[in-house]
């Protein structure tokens, strides 16, 4: 029995499609229901690790050690693997999970896999002091978050005047990490991990913005075989320094002048979108297989594709609302290629600002014969969705749940 914590409908699907039975637990009714193939549904805080045992530990599968209780984002994925040690049942570790979010513990392990040619970096504790260290590492740099996650605090910065600038965004105490900018192409790394073996499921080729934002993703990837060898070499080391034995990984790589180099590491699959990317290019389901392999079960089956896909993500100017952009959806829906267009805007709701980190209002999602046909339909559908009227929506988001508002 797989135990979903407030999953997306995707996830649910993928249990579903991995044949597990499936109890999703969120702390608000409203999540997914008998559509998309959940059992059961336990409204309790997850967040709150007693809660979330107590409710958990009383079900029966639970209790026969037939069931895992899963997360696929930053909170949740601690929270599970709380759980799942707590009860005796399948998982990652809590402290393999802890070890991948502490960037500054996990980029001094990477280290060691390439002492020739270690990536510069120093931890900062009051953020007035960041243009000082940010002068140590040299510029352009970049700083982080020690603790964050899915890009949310990450600042590039090219001078000084950019780091004084940047410290104002920051706790006055505060716990960042300040690096040296690595340059090259960017991949995102998929892996599932067993008793210590890590399997490479897949990566794309990760475009970024002038802010580091990513912009979209392309796949396949054509990597010489030395550099392909490299880049899982350095996926499998940094997993095996975590302790990260068992349970799914999202890694990033840059691939630099002076080899591959690790920028962030999670013990979660990526975003929902990028999953479907990866079924989309060539049939990897990541999400059946992490389900499927804690709970011991046979692995879902996968179609073998050649096509060339990728995803773009679109964000709105402040005014917009769900109303706005429905023209845009409709046509951008319509290109030749087109599979997914996702709209990431509760209904109701008004931009009011430029999202943050890992989020963004919309995506396209496409396959195509070619590279070149492929950035073509990209390009054409995302200018499509980005068109539209201002909607007439008033109603707030509220911040700590979209990062929109």
């Amino acid at each position: 029995m797989a135990v979903l914590l407030s999953p997306r409908p995707a996830v649910v699907a993928a249990a579903r499609r991995a044949g597990a039975r499936t109890v999703v637990v969120a702390p608000d009714p409203s999540v997914p229901s008998d559509r998309e193939g959940a059992e059961r549904r336990v409204r309790t805080d997850w967040r709150d690790h007693r809660h979330l045992v107590g409710a958990v530990g009383r079900m029966e599968a639970v209790r026969r050690g037939r069931a895992a209780v899963f997360g696929f984002d930053a909170a949740g994925a601690l929270a599970a693997a709380r759980a799942n040690e707590e009860l005796g049942l399948p998982g990652t570790p809590t402290a393999a999970v802890t070890a991948l979010m502490d960037k500054a513990a996990l980029r001094a392990r990477s280290n060691t896999l390439h002492p020739a040619r270690p990536v510069s970096f120093a931890r900062c504790g009051r953020a007035e002091t960041l243009p000082f260290v940010a002068t140590l590492i040299g510029y352009p740099c970049v700083i982080k978050p020690r603790a964050g996650a899915d890009g949310e605090g990450v600042r590039l910065v090219h001078d000084e005047t950019e780091a004084r600038a940047a410290a104002h965004g920051y706790p006055e105490v505060t716990d960042l990490l300040v690096e040296e900018y690595l340059e090259g192409p960017e991949l995102t790394v998929e892996a599932l991990s067993r008793a210590g073996h890590h399997r490479i499921l897949g990566w794309s080729r990760r475009r970024t913005g002038p802010r580091l934002t990513a912009t979209g993703h392309d796949l396949p990837v054509a990597l010489d075989p030395g550099t392909a060898q490299a880049v899982r070499a350095l996926v499998r080391g940094v997993l095996d320094l975590a302790g990260h034995h068992d349970g799914p990984s999202h890694t990033e790589v840059i691939l630099t002048a002076h080899g591959p180099r690790l920028v962030e590491a999670h013990a979660r699959p990526g975003a929902e979108e990028f999953s479907r990317l990866l079924r989309a290019a060539h049939g990897t389901d990541v999400l059946g297989l992490v389900l499927a392999a804690a709970l011991d079960l046979p692995d879902p089956v996968c179609s073998r594709r050649t096509a060339y896909a990728g995803l773009r993500y679109v964000d709105f100017p402040p005014g917009r609302g769900p109303g706005g952009v429905r023209p845009g959806i409709a046509a951008a829906r319509a290109v030749p290629g087109v599979i997914r267009v996702q709209l990431e805007i509760p209904s109701g709701a008004t931009v009011r600002r430029a999202p943050t980190g890992g989020l963004h209002h919309a995506y396209v999602l496409a396959t195509a014969p070619t590279a070149g046909s492929l950035a073509r339909t990209l390009d054409r559908a995302a200018g499509l969705l980005g068109q539209g009227v201002p909607g007439r929506w008033t109603r707030q988001l509220r911040q700590p749940e979209t990062g929109f508002a």
